[in-house]
């Protein structure tokens, strides 16, 4: 196994392969918008066709949360369709599927850490398409990893981390949820833990272990609001900006879409099936915090 296939080129996770998979010997093959696109099925196709994967990892997604309220058949055709293009196509091929999931999958309504058995009950348009995909990609292909994670960022890209930054260097104050709880992802760190699961199959061969839905989040969960208050602290030696942030509650920030309440996950499956743990959400961001300013 040597040669993966990346979707999602330009992306926040993608561009973190495109440094981790070769880190690991492999050849990343990053496809993207508008020449690759699950939208036109025929370009999908002719790219798998031409490339010849080892292996494919989908990071093509609608993220967009809000915005697939008000279009649920677009992020559908994203979200769910994609994934049963790519599944059908690794089947045929006969290559492993690592299909990129969410933690909006679930309501956040269970008061504890959920585990992978736990049955996911997304409460928007996002997490429904998501659940979709999953579901899509596992049907589609027998050999197919699913990787929940959530709160993505990076050094590139539009995250919450860089939206901080720029809000707070022009507002000496600030409102933050701080009761929504969660696992902030560096997407390099999340990277480093695809190649790592890539490298795994790559020494053991397919096993039936592989096959289903595993947690790849940072260790270590924290609300919006503690989340905030660490991207500042992290920004300071920096030079970055300092503004004071107040908390609020969910419904004094009011969006489209609900977002769940409690996301915390339990990561052993990870570490257990395939020997990778992704670092804290603290070094994510210090990473993160490192890249923005070199």
């Amino acid at each position: 196994m040597r040669r993966i296939l990346v979707t999602g080129k330009g992306g926040q996770l993608a561009t973190g392969l495109a440094d981790s998979l070769p880190a690991k010997g492999f050849e990343a093959l990053l496809v993207g918008q508008p020449e690759f696109e699950f939208d036109k099925p025929g370009t999908v196709a002719a790219h798998f066709a031409e490339l010849k994967p080892d292996a494919v990892v989908n990071c093509a997604a609608w993220t967009a949360v809000d915005a697939a309220e008000d279009d649920e058949a677009g992020a559908f055709r994203a979200n769910a369709l994609g994934p049963a293009l790519l599944a059908k196509l690794c089947a045929e091929a006969s290559i492993p599927l690592v299909q990129i999931s969410t933690d909006y999958v679930y309501d956040g309504l269970k008061g504890s850490p959920y585990v992978e058995t736990d049955a996911p009950n997304p409460l928007g348009a996002y997490g429904r398409t998501k659940l979709a995909g999953e579901w899509a990609a596992l049907a589609g292909n027998p050999q197919t990893t699913v990787l929940r994670t959530a709160w993505v960022f990076a050094p590139v890209g539009k995250n919450f981390v860089k939206t901080m930054l720029a809000v707070g260097a022009t507002r000496p104050e600030l409102r933050v949820v701080a009761d929504q709880h969660g696992h902030p992802t560096a997407a390099p760190d999340l990277a480093d833990a695809i190649a790592g699961v890539l490298g795994r199959l790559r020494a053991t061969g397919w096993q039936p272990q592989y096959r289903g839905v595993f947690h790849a989040m940072a260790s270590g969960s924290v609300t919006w609001h503690g989340f905030a208050e660490a991207i500042f602290a992290a920004a300071q030696p920096y030079g970055g900006p300092q503004p004071k942030v107040h908390p609020i509650a969910t419904h004094e920030y009011p969006v489209k879409a609900v977002r769940p309440t409690d996301g915390r996950t339990e990561g052993s499956k990870l570490r257990e099936t395939f020997g990778v743990a992704l670092p804290s959400w603290q070094q994510g961001l210090d990473r993160v915090m490192k890249a923005l300013h070199a």
